[in-house]
């Protein structure tokens, strides 16, 4: 490897603060070099268990955290305006001392898609994306902001007195298809994937058989995004697009922290595909994500090892 890995963990958005506030410190006593949360209002399996609100547990998280990276797995445009967002953005890099990590995507069509309204069509969602991410890059980085577009407006927004970070936050930027995956090149300091997605005709294959598919597949889509990032550098200079790539190995049919056999293998593939950042989720109790925190706890003892 060129570069040490960088690990991070997801710690879902489900535990009251008085629960919650020891794993954020946990994840960063062990070690763990960025840790983040979804940004939904309900998701998947787990709509009807609790749920909390994003930011205040993100500002909550900076304040009792000194050293860890805190982040949005990720942010999208269905709950969403870029004017009021960036202000949460803004006290979120104030709070965390310039530790925020700003992930973004499109936005899917799950549980909660629908609750602001009929989400739209795939080829609208993607143009809003890239109205959503831009309107952002310009409020992070100028005082005040004047914009009318396809699907938002902002007139004399100001956003003083700027981040901390410069010239704004990072963001990581989901893609997966080549028009968003540019928009990662164009805008992104970091590029996220959750890997490929399976239909139907693929839930029957074996665990070990569906993994390997999966990773195949992310390394197509490893060498699209350098296709992707190669053109927007000849076109922008070469000095445009994102240095890190992160990889949420838990899109994978296998759950990352089913044993740390299993964790060590795939941080060495993703490296091995030129990721520079892998991210695992806390284990729950129950369903998706289920697992042992003993695992977790095996993983925080070997960061240093998996690294290198």
């Amino acid at each position: 490897m060129s570069e040490q890995v960088r690990i991070g963990v997801v710690l879902l958005p489900q535990d009251r603060w008085s629960v919650a506030r020891e794993r954020w410190q946990r994840a960063e006593d062990y070690g763990f070099d960025h840790a983040w949360t979804y940004d939904h209002l309900a998701w998947r399996s787990l709509a009807d268990e609790p749920w909390f609100a994003t930011v205040p547990l993100l500002a909550a998280a900076a304040a009792v955290t000194d050293r860890i990276g805190l982040g949005t797995w990720v942010a999208s445009p269905n709950f969403r305006h870029p004017v009021p967002f960036a202000k949460d953005v803004l006290g979120l890099d104030d709070i965390s001392g310039g530790r925020f990590l700003l992930g973004l995507g499109a936005g899917g069509e799950g549980f909660d898609a629908s609750v602001l309204g009929p989400p739209p069509a795939r080829g609208v969602r993607t143009r809003r994306f890239e109205e959503f991410v831009g309107l952002l890059d310009g409020l992070l980085t100028h005082p005040v902001t004047e914009h009318a577009g396809e699907f938002y407006e902002a007139h004399d927004a100001r956003m003083l007195p700027g981040t901390l970070a410069r010239p704004r936050v990072p963001f990581v930027v989901a893609a997966n298809g080549p028009r968003t995956m540019r928009l990662a090149a164009r805008h992104g300091q970091g590029w996220a994937t959750y890997g490929p997605s399976f239909g139907p005709e693929d839930a029957d294959l074996p665990p070990a058989r569906a993994q390997e598919r999966w990773w195949a597949g992310l390394a197509g889509m490893a060498a699209d995004f350098d296709d992707v990032l190669a053109a927007v550098r000849a076109e922008e200079g070469p000095d445009v697009g994102p240095r890190r790539r992160y990889l949420s190995l838990d899109g994978a049919p296998l759950y990352s922290l089913g044993s740390l056999d299993l964790l060590i293998e795939g941080v060495q593939r993703a490296s091995a595909l030129g990721f520079t950042d892998v991210v695992v989720h806390w284990p729950r109790q129950s369903g998706i994500y289920a697992g042992s925190e003993r695992v977790l706890e095996q993983v925080a003892g070997r960061l240093p090892e998996l690294r290198r």
